[in-house]
C-alpha cells in the first residue's frame, strides 16, 4: 500500500472519531495525504 493511501485512511478514521480535537486533526491529515498523493511519492 502506498504511504499516501495509509495517510488518507488514517485521516478518515481520525475525522469520524467522536473525540474532541480529532475532527480538525483528521482534516489536516486528509489534506496532507491528498497533497502527498497529488505530488506523487
Amino acid at each position: 500500500m502506498k504511504i499516501s493511501t495509509v495517510v488518507l485512511l488514517l485521516g478518515a478514521v481520525l475525522f469520524v472519531l467522536p473525540v474532541p480535537g480529532t475532527f480538525i486533526l483528521g482534516g489536516l491529515v486528509l489534506l496532507v495525504g491528498g497533497v502527498t498523493r497529488f505530488l506523487g511519492e
